[in-house]
């Protein structure tokens, strides 16, 4: 079985880490998908595919994966410097502005 191991990157909706600390195992696909022809769904006999297991650290998941006999590869995060403003949103309405906050 082959698997990969990754820290996941925020949603592009929200500017917020949730969810993006521990790290993530995923199984390989083992098999294609493919399209039931009644309905058009698109289905697959592989269960593992449907398996997602979360750790707290990437030396866990190895572990794990050195344990079970998992092929695991190791994906690293692309970090990136956290943009934060020293007032944050709360400056937007801050009563000692220099000009008047208006639209």
């Amino acid at each position: 079985m082959r698997a990969r191991i990754y820290q996941p990157a925020r949603t592009a909706m929200s500017s917020g880490t949730a969810k993006t600390r521990n790290w993530v195992l995923d199984y390989a696909p083992a098999s294609a998908r493919d399209v039931d022809p009644l309905m058009g769904w698109t289905s697959s006999d592989d269960m593992q595919s449907q398996v997602r297991l979360r750790f707290d650290t990437c030396e866990a998941a190895l572990e794990y994966a050195e344990a079970h006999g998992i092929d695991a590869q190791v994906f690293e995060p692309k970090k990136r410097k956290p943009n934060v403003r020293p007032g944050g949103y709360g400056e937007n309405f801050a009563t000692n502005r220099r000009g008047v906050w208006t639209h």
